[in-house]
């Protein structure tokens, strides 16, 4: 029983990464030789999201029936935005409750690049206009996820009335086929997930240490006491809706969490969940097809939370007092922007630019929250994509679509872990 324990997959990645933390403390600058191995491992995963996403979302609108397709998209939406702007506001009164930027200092260096990137950040109607693709080929070599959800969605509903005057369910069949190929292809390589957190992680360690947390305990403080809270508040609308024992989910979501705090990714993370939703969770298919995929990108709880921290931490910072419309205005700007930047490691130095640039708030001061970006990562991360799972689930309660068996753990466990189980005792 302790060996299985031990072998469970997000164990393994944990111990990686605990173990590439101390390594790279131990050796320092030369822990970044390993970055590479890290980077391998990021990037095999990165190659599938696209289609991955795109299979997800076609598979989902394209086998609902009736006006399915949009009933599961509003309630969708309305979860997301709704829980969107419950992290904004909360945002809102920890910042000016903690004033985590108040007396903060900061003298390194910003990358002169991050500038130009920022600047060349549009207003909320290009952003806006954005999500619509002229060329989704070029959307897909660029990993634009907004587009390429908008584009997925309506060749999903194209596939569904082509199928009903048809009668072909050719396309559909070969695109629910592709996405299952592609979760194998992720699962052969979470097998070197371990090797790949450890070499991430050692090499962070070696290049920036622990010393810059200290000078911003209170901003990291805030977040986290936040993302506790969110986590709390999430979890308890789930139970008050589903009536589910909220003490199986931490086990539940054990993987996708050690995958996420690990790589700070939730794109990286983005076939665990998928697959944990339905396999653990007992998500339908067609609800966590399309409710995941779309979460991906829009539902970013803990990048909400976060940039709106940011725009109090900036202004508190500076000594400048904002105006009850500009905090209003930065918590529309911080769902904005979590609906339009990338969902892997390495976009918020140019979102936290952006905001100081829009403000006129110092940019100086955005040195000590890019500088401390990884740690902060970790709890974006975490409630992005365990929050995720929570939508996948209020969504599918609405229409009886969470099997109950295989939550509660009635139901024999698929095949693959059945093998993995027995290899282990």
């Amino acid at each position: 029983m302790k060996l299985s324990v031990l072998k469970h997959p997000a164990t393994a990645i944990a111990l990686a990464a605990i173990a590439g933390v101390v390594f790279g403390l131990l050796v320092g600058d030369w822990a970044s030789n390993l970055k590479f191995i890290g980077d391998a491992f990021i990037r095999l995963i990165q190659m599938a999201i696209v289609p991955l996403v795109m299979a997800s979302v076609i598979a989902a609108t394209g086998s609902m029936s009736g006006s399915g397709t949009g009933k599961v998209a509003l309630r969708t939406f309305a979860w997301m935005i709704g829980l969107s702007a419950v992290a904004a506001a909360l945002a809102v009164a920890l910042g000016l409750l903690f004033r985590p930027g108040v007396g903060m200092v900061y003298t390194g260096a910003i990358d002169p690049s991050l500038r130009e990137s920022a600047s060349e950040a549009t207003g909320w109607q290009d952003t806006i206009l954005g999500f619509f693709s002229t060329n989704v080929i070029e959307s897909m070599a660029e990993a634009a996820m907004v587009p390429i959800i908008i584009f997925s969605l309506l060749f999903g509903v194209a596939l569904n009335q082509y199928g009903r005057t048809s009668n072909s369910t050719v396309v559909l069949t070969f695109i629910e086929h592709l996405q299952q190929v592609l979760l194998t292809l992720i699962r052969l390589v979470m097998y070197v997930a371990p090797i790949g957190v450890f070499a991430l992680l050692a090499a962070l360690a070696g290049d920036v240490g622990l010393a810059v947390v200290g000078s911003a305990l209170a901003y990291l403080g805030t977040n986290l006491l936040g993302v506790v809270i969110l986590t709390v508040v999430f979890v308890a609308v789930v139970t008050l809706r589903t009536r589910l024992s909220p003490l199986k989910l931490p086990r539940k979501l054990a993987e996708q969490t050690a995958v996420a705090v690990t790589t700070t990714s939730s794109a990286v993370t983005f076939p665990t969940v998928l697959r944990n939703t339905i396999e653990k969770v007992g998500v339908s298919p067609r609800i966590a097809n399309f409710t995941l995929s779309v979460g991906l990108t829009m539902g970013s709880y803990g990048a909400v939370f976060n940039y709106t921290i940011a725009v109090l931490f900036l202004a508190q910072a500076g000594g400048i007092d904002l105006t009850p419309g500009q905090i209003v205005f930065g918590m529309v700007l911080a769902i904005l922007l979590n609906m339009g930047t990338i969902t892997v490691p390495g976009g918020f130095p140019v979102v936290a630019i952006f905001l100081a640039t829009t403000f006129g708030l110092p940019v100086e001061a955005a040195g000590l929250l890019i500088a401390v970006d990884w740690f902060t990562g970790i709890l974006r991360t975490f409630l992005n994509v365990n929050a995720d799972t929570l939508v996948a689930m209020l969504v599918a309660h609405a229409d009886d679509e969470i099997d109950r068996d295989v939550y509660d753990g009635t139901v024999p466990v698929p095949e693959e872990e059945e093998e993995e189980g027995a290899s282990t005792s």
